[in-house]
């Protein structure tokens, strides 16, 4: 008990530092030297700092979705503090990488040092060197003309299995592994073409991977590396008045360096580069480190919406003209980071989640319509859309700072009074956030949510299925106990009967580790798809529903 309350304490402070609110006289107090590192421990720490910490805190760690981890701040604390919340994690979503086995009691140690020292610069990365790292394994030309297999293949599964650097694909009609392919370090997200055809992949070491699912065994066609550091990409899916582009084109958002790379949709090819360091919308202080993070593909433009975090800005990116790119820059809030559209598509709702907000751009009229506050930290994913016999037109939000989901009105025409406001608040039992993930369908009368980051190891393996039209909690699922791990990443088949999970854990013991797959009317455990393939599953991702925006 009394190492749980020190547990707290410390992380208690370490939120009171970060928010700008420790004692005004230590803050005048001179600084302590860093702790020393040897070489090998600096070469060490920054890659698992670019592994763990960096997506959060930044790489210069000017801090966006967790705080700033400068010098300034971290030397005050020291090491033994550092080391606390590290092992421990906090409430408001940092991850307990200690307690976990993640880290190492030695790394969390060296990590400890490490954010002590000055940030080491990040190198930058030309269009030559991109291409350097490009290759066309198949041609577009040499490619199958039609399915090479009899498979439903909208119903694929794309399963990232993070930290053996692979995806696998599974059908979702027979369960059945039908590929798995090398896609290098730590994929983040999977994305589709407009056609459903290809399968597009991105590493957190900015690695993107194009993979066709109409060979006999889907495998990868082509490959590049436009980031250090990367988190999205969304493909042209726009065919209209404007031009026909569908599959022609796709964009990438990097992390480090901050920008986006435009690449040709069926090799690969990089094509243009764009950078994105720019002002803040409401100090104007220049940032080099502007990340770009969720992105989307208009349903009304030949446009991607380009969430540019530290910024606060959207930008709808014309891509009609490449050569000649027309950018709208929409002023919305910081700091920006995942979001999804509405029922219509024509809103689109991206958190603000170190704000607490989530902010509405009308793609249509091409502005902002609204910043809406909500829970601590919203972390929607794409969100969920609920159609709601009182409300209309609902899209909600989960939470990593608390227990809460969140639903806003979206229909101003037929529901103008709930529109663009909170009018729905779920909890769910159990203290503190971790909610990564929600997810519905509309053939669903269900929503249902992880806690995955959830400090206490009963709330990560539990799943909360709500009823979308009381709101009410209808049923907590724990996952099966011979399953080791956290219970991670909500997604539908594409006839929205079925609920994939992820069991995610360690990577050398892939025999405790499943993607579970519950019947949405019973609520019930239907299938435990298991194998020594199935190590470290995270995001998993359904053809038809990704490729159509089904949330």
């Amino acid at each position: 008990m009394r190492k749980r309350k020190k547990v707290l304490i410390g992380g208690a402070l370490v939120f009171a530092l970060f928010a700008g609110t420790y004692a005004q006289q230590q803050q005048k107090e001179e600084l302590p030297p860093p702790p020393p590192l040897t070489k090998q421990e600096m070469e060490r720490a920054k890659e698992i700092y670019f592994d763990r910490c960096a997506g959060c805190h930044g790489a210069l760690r000017k801090g966006a979705t967790g705080p700033a981890l400068t010098p300034d701040k971290t030397r005050k604390l020291g090491t033994e503090t550092l080391k606390t919340f590290i092992t421990y994690g906090t409430p408001g979503g940092m991850p307990d990488w200690g307690r976990q086995g993640i880290l190492t009691p030695e790394e969390v140690d060296l990590m400890a040092r490490y954010i002590q020292h000055d940030p080491p610069p990040p190198p930058e990365l030309p269009l030559g060197e991109m291409k350097k790292s490009w290759k066309v394994y198949i041609p577009p030309e040499k490619r199958p003309k039609k399915p090479e297999h009899n498979r439903n293949w909208q119903n694929f599964m794309a399963v990232i299995l993070r930290d053996i650097g692979k995806v696998a694909i599974i059908d979702g009609d027979t369960k059945e592994l039908v590929s798995t392919v090398d896609t290098g370090y730590a994929v983040h997200i999977a994305r589709y073409s407009a056609s459903g055809r290809y399968l597009y992949t991105i590493g957190r070491d900015g690695k993107v991977v194009l993979i066709d699912l109409w060979m006999k065994k889907p495998d990868k066609v082509a490959e590049v590396k436009t980031c250090y550091d990367g988190r999205s990409l969304d493909t042209s899916k726009y065919k209209g008045p404007k031009g026909d582009f569908l599959d022609k084109l796709a964009i990438i958002g990097c992390y480090w360096p901050p920008s986006f790379v435009i690449v040709d949709g069926q090799t690969l090819e990089p094509l243009k580069i764009v950078a994105t360091s720019a002002y803040t919308y409401d100090t104007n202080e220049f940032l080099r480190e502007a990340r770009v993070a969720s992105i989307v593909a208009s349903h009304y433009d030949p446009e991607w919406v380009v969430n540019v975090k530290e910024a606060g800005q959207i930008w709808l990116v014309d891509y009609s003209n490449i050569h000649a790119p027309k950018i709208t820059m929409i002023d919305a809030e910081r700091f920006l980071h995942d979001g999804g559209w509405d029922a219509s598509k024509r809103y689109f709702l991206v958190a603000a989640n170190f704000r607490d907000t989530i902010s509405v751009v009308d793609t249509k009229e091409k502005k902002l319509v609204k910043n809406i506050k909500v829970g601590t930290r919203p972390h929607p994913g794409r969100g969920a859309n609920i159609d709601h016999p009182k409300y209309g037109p609902l899209w909600c939000t989960g939470h990593l700072g608390d227990n809460t989901i969140r639903c806003i009105g979206t229909d101003p025409v037929k529901h103008p009074q709930y529109a663009w406001k909170v009018v729905v608040k779920m909890e769910m039992p159990g203290e503190g956030g971790g909610n990564l993930f929600i997810k519905t369908h509309p053939k669903s009368p269900h929503l249902w949510a992880d806690r995955a980051l959830n400090n206490d190891p009963k709330l990560q393996r539990s799943l909360f299925v709500f009823d979308k039209n009381t709101f009410q909690i209808k049923k907590v699922i724990e996952i099966p106990p011979e399953f080791q791990g956290r219970a991670v990443h909500l997604e539908y088949n594409k006839n929205g009967d079925e609920v994939w999970v992820a069991v995610w854990g360690k990577k050398n013991e892939p025999e405790k580790q499943a993607i579970l797959v519950y019947d949405d009317k019973t609520l019930t455990l239907k299938k435990a798809i298991t194998g020594n393939w199935v190590a470290t599953p995270t995001g998993h991702f359904n053809v038809y529903n990704t490729m159509k925006d089904i949330y």
